[in-house]
């Protein structure tokens, strides 16, 4: 079996690549001859709100990643589809997050399909619909996804939404599973060392880039809490702002939280993961609003208690009272929650939990669902030409 992955990939960084280049990755391992197809330029830098779209640090991995697509020249769309056709996979797994890629992905699909070729495709589809209001965002995933052979979606609501969307498309509900890609657990007083931490502080950790639906706010107005500044508690922000800071800046300020509140505002690279998380005590996922998250599977990766609030997908992936917390939208429930931690010390308790539950998140289950639904979708077609004839 061949596999080409669309996506992004090394050199550019994120979410997106790091889950590219891990499934890619686990397929190498599996002996089956996988590359990506990835961007010359993801996106223009007037619309990319961050420092650089580039890792700074890190090697490539040990497979090709061919960076072919320009996601605003179509011509490069005719390239990547030709490219693709005359590799002749078995399958083409395309990711897809954010409507901006539906018409550069949704045409290359379509160029892949033109020729008659037994080639599957398979979108795994981390958000379907973006989380802030994005105009024409269903008819960009109708074009999107609208000759897909199966889809994966990564959490119940995204599977839900295909279905809304796109109508009776075949489609499989998957977990994002456990990264493996950030190193080994640094002992937490090392980490802090690491870090300039104390090693005596209470460390919550909020992790990613900083947009609005992330929830920052309830959580520094959580940090306001009368019962959360007894705790004397600091929270490490770790991720580069998105948007402009001032909000969050005048949050601070107006609640006193200077010296309980540490801004990184820089992309975290891969190599220094690690160290974030394993100093903290737990990870917090304030969320107005999501899908899944990478964020939580890496704070399983390093066995770190998590409190997310009950959005999307995320209390399907962390279980309330046995990983961490699951508690309402709202910076009230939060508080109650992080005063519960630390006033009955629950860490090592919710610690077996999440070692627990990170069983249950492989890539090689994962792996082998796609390999599945490739097998499947040839099985289908050869049904249908035969019940056609």
């Amino acid at each position: 079996m061949k596999i080409i992955l669309t996506g992004p990939a090394y050199p550019l960084r994120g979410g997106i690549a790091n889950f590219n280049e891990s499934l890619c990755s686990t397929f190498h391992r599996k002996g089956i001859d996988s590359e990506i197809v990835s961007f010359s330029m993801q996106y223009p830098s007037l619309l990319f709100p961050g420092k650089t779209q580039k890792e700074t640090e890190g090697n490539p991995p040990p497979y090709s990643i061919k960076p072919l697509l320009n996601s605003i020249n179509p011509f490069s769309w005719i390239r990547a589809a030709w490219y693709i056709r005359k590799s002749a996979p078995d399958c083409l797994v395309v990711m897809y997050w954010t409507p901006f890629m539906a018409p550069a992905l949704g045409t290359l699909i379509r160029l892949v399909k033109r020729k008659k070729n037994n080639i599957r495709i398979i979108p795994v589809v981390h958000n379907l619909l973006p989380h802030e209001k994005v105009l024409f965002s269903k008819k960009l995933a109708k074009y999107f996804g609208g000759k897909a052979d199966t889809m994966i979606c990564l959490s119940a609501s995204v599977y839900s939404e295909t279905g809304k969307v796109l109508g009776n498309i075949a489609r499989k509900q998957l977990y994002h599973p456990i990264y493996d890609i950030f190193g080994e657990i640094v002992e937490k007083d090392k980490a802090r060392d690491y870090l300039n931490i104390n090693k005596d502080t209470k460390l919550i950790l909020f992790f990613g880039i900083v947009r609005a639906y992330k929830g920052l706010d309830l959580l520094l107005t959580a940090m306001a809490d009368p019962r959360i500044q007894k705790l004397n508690l600091k929270l490490i922000v770790a991720g580069e702002f998105y948007e402009k800071p001032d909000r969050y800046l005048e949050m601070i300020r107006n609640n006193s939280l200077e010296d309980r509140v540490i801004l990184t505002n820089s992309f975290i690279p891969r190599e220094k993961v690690k160290y974030y998380f394993s100093a903290a005590d737990i990870v917090v996922q304030p969320y107005h609003s999501a899908t899944q998250s990478g964020v939580t599977q890496i704070a399983y990766q390093f066995e770190r208690p998590m409190l997310v609030t009950n959005v999307g997908g995320l209390s399907e992936i962390v279980k309330d009272g046995r990983a961490g917390y699951v508690t309402p939208v709202d910076p009230e429930a939060i508080a109650t929650a992080l005063d519960d931690f630390y006033s009955n010390q629950r860490e090592a308790e919710f610690v077996e939990g999440v070692k627990e539950g990170k069983k249950y998140f492989s890539w090689d289950r994962f792996a082998d669902e796609i390999i599945d639904s490739c097998h499947s979708t040839k099985r289908n077609k050869k049904k249908n030409i035969a019940s056609a004839l």
